[in-house]
């Protein structure tokens, strides 16, 4: 999806550009005089990008582009291979197959068939939907990686129910169903970690930072249960907040409309098109729950699938396919990978987490710790529009100063997660709540209330799950 964003004007960009200036002269004498000279280029390179990658100036593609260069013109990197390490990285190729793969469940009718069991519950009323459409969106990750993906699917049925009860366009109903497929959509994906971009890198860094090498199922067991405490206690609240902030709607029984089930197979080549994929998607997320990482990579399934389905007798992918992938995206990503493993390597996240501690009083305790971490991370993310960019470039932060203060890693490392994915204050924060809040039906008063309220319970759940919950994990 492509965010129309409001651009800044050419005044507010240049005086970026002076500040970012003068900060080249004074900063290595006073702020950064702990940092070597390398550490100040790094940290320079990194308020560059927090400038690309939120006011947007250029083209995301061209301020990747623009980053890797920089690496190299700053004497960061050695060499053109060494600059773009973020290739190397296998996260980047999961979220490519996974993308492509999900095209063949629309072309095969797959999530329409889906989207289609929420029209049954039609004739037991409002609330009954009410209750189906959160338990479907917070299991539906599973099978679809894609959160626009959803919306895109469930959005249609929600205009078909909600004209079905007699309702208005701005009913309370439709209000409730538009936050479950904007902001809970975007929240639930973390359940696995093949579950959309974001958790599939969040996965790959913990890897890569060596501090956990889950699988499937794992990562599960550890998010699952305060992922869905915090979506609970969310919901319960949105529902709440659109009954008594609103009049609603009671549907006429003589009004209300029962929807007649479409036939979505033709023929019974389509019918066996669909079937083959439902089997083949299970298999491939049953080989990720049941297999070691180390001996079946998760890269592994999707790769074998998405040769199966180009074969010329089955024809559900092509290079037509592949040609749709989001490239500007996959740069983007890229140039974070690198950034972050440039933190990394050349001791920049580690000094940076050094002076983290000097806002630690002495011998506090580990709940103190915890919380400060957590109120940091959301500074952090309130910086990045993107979640993905956010993670990266934060996450080597916390892992030094998990090393530095003792914290378990695993802990502090799905705090970050946990905050980082439930954190949709702006609508731009995810392009889901994004495009429910420019249908018009939420308010900018509806959004932003449930949407701190929302991000105040998931820091709260991170704090409680990270002291207690994640540590029995280690």
């Amino acid at each position: 999806m492509r965010l129309n964003r409001k651009r800044f004007t050419i005044l507010f960009n240049i005086s970026i550009i002076i500040v970012f200036i003068l900060l080249i002269f004074f900063a290595p004498s006073t702020f950064l005089q702990d940092f070597t000279s390398e550490q100040q280029r790094t940290v320079g390179l990194l308020v560059l990008a927090i400038y690309l990658w939120t006011i947007y100036p250029l083209p995301s593609g061209a301020s990747s582009i623009l980053l890797l260069a920089m690496m190299m013109i700053l004497g960061l990197a050695n060499s053109v291979e060494e600059a773009m390490s973020g290739f190397l990285s296998s996260a980047l190729y999961f979220i490519l197959f996974l993308t492509i793969l999900s095209r063949v469940l629309v072309k095969t009718g797959v999530d329409k068939v889906v989207a289609s069991q929420l029209l049954r519950l039609n004739k037991k009323g409002p609330k009954t939907v009410a209750v189906a459409l959160p338990v479907l969106i917070a299991i539906l990750p599973v099978l679809m990686p894609s959160a626009f993906a959803r919306l895109k699917m469930l959005l249609p049925f929600v205009d078909r129910l909600n004209d079905s009860f007699g309702f208005s366009n701005h009913s309370v109903f439709k209000k409730y169903a538009l936050y479950v497929v904007g902001l809970m959509n975007q929240n639930g994906t973390m359940i696995v970690y093949t579950g959309g971009g974001f958790p599939v890198l969040a996965a790959q860094l913990l890897n890569d930072y060596g501090v956990a090498n889950l699988n499937w199922l794992e990562w599960f067991l550890i998010i699952a249960p305060p992922l869905w405490l915090a979506l609970l206690i969310v919901n319960i609240f949105a529902w709440n907040y659109f009954k008594y902030s609103y009049l609603s709607e009671i549907p006429n029984g003589h009004i209300q409309k029962r929807i007649q089930s479409k036939k979505y197979f033709e023929t019974s080549r389509e019918r066996r098109r669909f079937w083959f994929v439902i089997m083949t998607f299970f298999i491939m997320i049953i080989v990720w729950a049941l297999t070691d990482n180390n001996v079946v990579p998760t890269l592994l399934p999707p790769m074998v699938l998405l040769v199966i389905y180009s074969i010329p007798k089955i024809g559900l992918l092509n290079n037509t396919d592949i040609r749709a992938f989001d490239w500007e995206n996959f740069l983007l990503l890229v140039a974070s990978f690198s950034i972050g493993i440039l933190l990394d390597q050349n001791g920049t996240a580690v000094i940076i987490a050094e002076h983290m501690m000097q806002f630690i009083p002495e011998n506090s305790g580990l709940i103190f710790k915890t919380v400060l971490i957590a109120l940091i991370t959301f500074v952090f993310r309130m910086i990045f529009i993107v979640p993905s960019s956010a993670i990266i470039v934060i996450f080597p932060i916390v892992v030094s100063y998990a090393d530095i203060t003792n914290i378990p890693a695993l802990s502090l490392a799905f705090l970050v997660i946990l905050i980082v994915g439930g954190t949709n204050i702006l609508p731009i924060h995810s392009p889901t709540s994004y495009f429910a809040f420019q249908s018009g039906v939420l308010s900018k008063k509806d959004h932003y209330i449930i949407a701190v309220f929302s991000t105040g319970i998931f820091i709260i759940t991170a704090i409680i799950a990270a002291s207690t919950y994640w540590i029995l994990w280690l």
